[in-house]
């Protein structure tokens, strides 16, 4: 698996600092500066309780790196690689106390990240074979979305839009609200810039046949289609524009809609309904 580019550290500072101060509350980690005598130094390691495939060790090292800079920390499988129960992931050393405050950041951000980068492996393994890639939604944690969707991108899969301002992804309440699927169309064709790609959701082939006749679409998402009706619908869309299945889309599914020749496959639940792997700190 070819692991994602790294963001920069400047991008991700303000959100893992921003988880500090949420668990260092207003006077610090009492229990620590309680219990631990000051200049105490010690090793620790951040290992996997079970097979997975890493993300968030990025976002872990700078959680440690904020709090004290001068801890050393070492990172022994990188994000976007496979690990197996007991593996080290990293190593970190230096001021106790400093270790002691960082480990709840770290862990919540890495274990919710693994999980994530691990469903998303899940699924691209089951699409093995077809042309389909999975990608995210916008479905994400509020204040993580940069994290979450880089995890996608660490378990082989792709993102969809970051934001609302990335490209125009018209829905049933958009074309609702504007007359039908011929008028946002139309809208867009008068308005929108030529660097700007256009999605349309349709829910029925009687829908996706209007899409093509007007014309003005780059890609089509196919909404809770089952695989007969997606299969028919690709064989009309004839390469014309990208298709893009959504809908009932987990472990037991994702095959039979890969099948179909689907371009693309999204799935809210990889940023929503993962299961945070077990990853634990020991000195």
């Amino acid at each position: 698996m070819t692991a994602a580019a790294a963001l920069p550290d400047l991008v991700l500072e303000p959100l893992v600092r921003s988880a500090l101060m949420e668990d260092l509350g207003s006077y610090g980690d009492i229990t620590t500066r309680t219990v631990i005598p000051a200049g105490t130094t010690y090793s620790a390691r951040i290992n996997a309780r079970e097979d997975a495939v890493v993300s968030g060790m990025q976002v872990a090292a700078l959680a440690f790196r904020l709090v004290d800079a001068g801890l050393s920390v070492k990172t022994l499988i990188a994000d976007g690689e496979p690990c197996s129960k007991g593996d080290t992931l990293m190593e970190i050393s230096g001021d106790a106390a400093a270790i002691l405050s960082g480990e709840r950041v770290a862990l919540n951000l890495a274990g919710r990240l693994t999980g994530i980068a691990t469903l998303t492996a899940d699924l691209v393994a089951e699409t093995k074979g077809t042309n389909a890639r999975i990608t995210c939604t916008r479905k994400t944690t509020p204040g993580l979305r940069i994290v979450e969707k880089q995890a996608v991108l660490h378990g082989g899969g792709f993102n969809h839009r970051y934001s609302l301002s990335d490209a125009i992804l018209i829905k049933d309440n958009h074309i609702a609200a504007a007359g039908g699927i011929r008028p946002v169309l139309d809208a867009t064709k008068a308005q929108a810039s030529h660097m700007m790609k256009v999605e349309i959701e349709v829910d029925t082939l009687s829908q996706l046949e209007e899409v093509l006749q007007v014309g003005g679409a780059d890609v089509v998402l196919l909404d809770n289609m089952a695989p007969d009706t997606l299969r028919e619908a690709v064989a009309m869309i004839d390469g014309r524009m990208l298709a893009e299945a959504s809908g009932n889309v987990k472990r037991e599914t994702v095959a039979a809609i890969a099948a179909t020749g689907v371009d693309y496959i999204s799935s809210g639940a990889l940023t929503h309904s993962y299961r945070t792997i077990d990853l634990g700190l020991d000195f």
